[in-house]
């Protein structure tokens, strides 16, 4: 993958962050880009250029952004540019070019200044990772507002809306005036990506998903931030993931795709901080959409597993730090702490289930979450201690179960999934349950064991588990941005 990090010249960059305020659209006139092509240049002309390895102008790069959601730029087109992007990588001045193009493809939301900040969360995605239904409402119940617009699953990884929708009656099709309505009164929201937000990044997305292009830093970055633009927010946390059940599999892919993050961010006028989290394990104990849905509302409730918890407090940390309710982690985590103990948390999302048209009551009450036909017991086969839990196995085995897709238009059973009892540093004896198999029927159940029994290791004595939190991606890494 290719990125140039190059210093920023404030004669070259197009887009300042008193430029770039949510719903302004940029004109040629605003690009001082040296080497600039002509305002009519053509589409063959854009794409030999990158192809080239040349920086495009962002008049170039918006030329190019307005053709595609007007269809003048053929759809085989497109990906012939985002190949080039992939083989030639983009400077950060193309990469703020293209966020913001795209975020201007549609509308943004207006949430209002008020007195209560606008942060929201990304992540990265991983197996288990059920972290936005626990955080939200937490944040949310300490002061922020948080408009959450999430993703369905692709391939191993979950999403939050699949998780959302095991509750009964839940929209999360809402028109924009309605969750911006919702996110004021509430504190927070979470429905789906919409036609009139960032649709380039809709269509853009449908194309890398098919033509190998979706391993590149800079059409990451512009994918993440021209939604997150588009949210007017105050600041974006980012939580990415790393290991065998990320995307990013090392810390350095991880680090490089955070830092460009927050540098495009910073010169866009979003302030982002990014933590780096282990994804070489499920997080937490449940996998699969209504079973994972059911185990964020124990976290809001006081109980569920401590790697969950711990993971949302670190981000939670963060986020109420970057909105400036508290003035130092002590004081952050001590304010997350209060509402959770309080009940806070689990009434603010029961006030937003309650808003978006679904039943509270499976805050309190799990049971009123669809449930799987079956379920089949995973046993040990000899005494021990489970020293690790292969998250990719266990994402492959929820896949197969139906708790995932791996084509945007197939549908998922949100009933399906995997309840791991024991992960690593456990003690089991031989015949203890490991799992439970959540499947449409016996047989199902019955058909994964084998693939579910691979993804563990036992062995005789525990090993030293890596701690959860790898790193806080440090502000310095902004350095030679502007101000």
């Amino acid at each position: 993958m290719a990125f140039a990090v190059l210093p920023v010249n404030r004669d070259q960059v197009s887009f300042m962050p008193n430029q770039t305020k949510p719903g302004r659209r940029l004109n040629a006139a605003n690009s001082r880009h040296t080497g600039q092509p002509r305002a009519l240049a053509g589409t063959l002309e854009i794409l030999a250029d990158k192809r080239d390895g040349k920086e495009l102008s962002s008049a170039a790069i918006r030329t190019l952004i307005a053709g595609f959601m007007r269809r003048a730029v053929a759809d085989y087109q497109m990906a012939a540019f985002m190949m080039a992007v992939v083989q030639k990588g983009m400077t950060e001045r193309e990469t703020v070019a293209l966020t913001l193009a795209m975020r201007d493809s549609g509308r943004c939301l207006r949430l209002g200044r008020g007195a209560r900040p606008k942060v929201d969360k990304h992540s990265t995605g991983g197996v288990g990772d059920k972290v936005s239904l626990c955080l939200a409402p937490l944040v949310a119940a300490c002061g922020l507002r948080v408009p959450m617009i999430s993703g369905r699953a692709l391939g191993h990884t979950g999403g939050t809306l699949d998780k959302l929708t095991a509750v009964p009656g839940l929209r999360v099709d809402l028109a924009l005036h309605a969750f911006e309505r919702i996110v004021n009164a509430v504190g927070f929201g979470l429905i789906g990506q919409t036609a009139e937000l960032a649709p380039a990044d809709r269509r853009l997305y449908a194309l890398r998903d098919v033509t190998a292009t979706v391993e590149s830093i800079p059409l990451i970055t512009a994918s993440i931030l021209s939604k997150k633009l588009a949210e007017d927010l105050d600041a974006l946390v980012l939580d990415v993931k790393v290991g065998r059940g990320a995307f990013m599999k090392t810390p350095k892919q991880a680090r490089a795709l955070a830092r460009s993050i927050m540098r495009v961010g910073h010169l866009a006028g979003l302030p982002v901080r990014a933590l780096l989290t282990r994804m070489d394990v499920p997080l937490g104990r449940a996998v699969g959409n209504a079973l994972e849905t059911a185990e964020a509302f124990e976290v809001l409730l006081g109980r569920g597993p401590q790697d969950l918890l711990a993971c949302t407090y670190a981000l939670g940390i963060e986020m109420l730090c970057a909105g400036k309710l508290a003035a130092s982690t002590h004081e952050a985590r001590r304010m997350l702490v209060e509402a959770r103990a309080s009940g806070r948390a689990a009434a603010s999302m029961e006030a937003m289930i309650r808003a978006q048209g679904g039943d509270p009551r499976v805050v309190r009450e799990p049971d009123r979450l669809p449930h799987a036909r079956a379920r089949v017991a995973l046993h040990a086969t000899r005494s021990g201690y489970v020293q690790d839990l292969d998250a990719l196995r266990v994402a492959q085995v929820a896949l197969r179960l139906g708790a995932g897709r791996a084509r945007v238009e197939q549908s998922i059973d949100c009933t399906v999934g995997l309840v791991l009892l024991k992960k690593p540093g456990d003690r089991v004896r031989q015949g203890d349950v490991l799992a439970e198999i959540h499947a449409t029927s016996a047989g199902a159940g019955r058909a994964v064991r084998a693939q579910l029994m691979a993804a563990y290791r036992l062995g005789p004595r525990p090993q030293p588990q890596p701690g959860l939190i790898i790193e806080r991606v440090r502000p310095s890494a902004l350095r030679g941005a502007r101000a």
